[in-house]
């Protein structure tokens, strides 16, 4: 394959690195301006890292990721838009809509194909999860191919309708965060106990690892899992009563409806450029 990506950032890595471990013999045309990146991204692909856009080079791409921030996404399908009419666009920019991105993206009013997709950061490792949907022109290969380039950090999920991208933004893209989140506070607990850093950090990881793969490894529902932890009168059963009458379980559900909120006035924020 031979793959462009627009934007050298950490989450264009993963995917130019997972795609080079899994697909050896991918060739990369990469466009970004900021020397350090370039310089980072040409240690461990084959292929171009330029700064500016590559005419020649971009258009014999069978697939263009645009991997830059939300605000400057306009600029960048605007630069590459003559180039990139016979290959399949996956967008990963949070919030902007595949209908802003044909319109941007057409020339002589005819649009590439377009997937929208939303990574999380654990695809740095391998173990992302990726939330795709293509718009209704793009056919089977299209698909294939898209499925193929995320697939290569992590698991995939299609969605249908385009708005529940803004669910998926708010639970798995923004999600590792709050996960993060829980952890620093099981240290704290930690440390506040007596315990060192080095020990809670350990103690708090390894926990939410396990638990994390004992919810993966499982086909019960995740309410079982927590009841069988849960004896009634223990010590389980006192965190978990403190949190509930913390307000924690629906602080939680408040915060993913926030994020979901903020993906979607980002489309119309960003969407609205031109």
């Amino acid at each position: 394959m031979n793959i462009g990506f627009i934007g050298g950032g950490n989450m264009a890595q993963a995917l130019m690195g997972g795609l080079a471990a899994r697909h050896a013999d991918t060739t990369f045309v990469v466009v970004e301006p900021h020397a350090p990146t370039r310089a980072i991204v040409s240690r461990f692909i084959h292929g171009a890292v330029l700064r500016d856009v590559p005419s020649a080079d971009l258009g014999g791409c069978e697939a263009v990721v645009i991997a830059v921030k939300p605000q400057h996404f306009h600029e960048a399908a605007t630069s590459i838009a003559r180039w990139v009419g016979g290959s399949l666009v996956v967008s990963i920019a949070a919030g902007i809509r595949t209908g802003e991105i044909a319109r941007w993206l057409a020339v002589d009013g005819v649009a590439p194909w377009i997937v929208r997709a939303m990574p999380n950061t654990p695809a740095l490792i391998g173990e992302g999860i990726t939330g795709l949907f293509a718009m209704p022109s793009v056919d089977e290969a299209g698909r294939t191919l898209a499925e193929r380039l995320l697939a290569s950090v992590g698991q995939t999920l299609w969605v249908d309708d385009e708005a529940r991208l803004d669910g998926v933004t708010a639970v798995s893209g923004s999600g590792p965060a709050y996960v993060f989140s829980f952890i620093e506070a099981l240290e704290q607990g930690g440390i506040e106990l007596g315990l060192s850093a080095d020990d809670a950090r350990r103690l708090a990881v390894a926990t939410f690892v396990g638990a994390s793969k004992l919810a993966s490894a499982s086909e019960e529902p995740i309410a079982v899992l927590r009841e069988r932890v849960t004896s009634k009168g223990g010590t389980t059963h006192a965190a978990l009563t403190q949190m509930s009458e913390s307000g924690c379980h629906a602080a939680i559900v408040k915060a993913i409806h926030a994020a979901a909120k903020r993906s979607a006035e980002m489309g119309d924020e960003f969407g609205s450029a031109t």
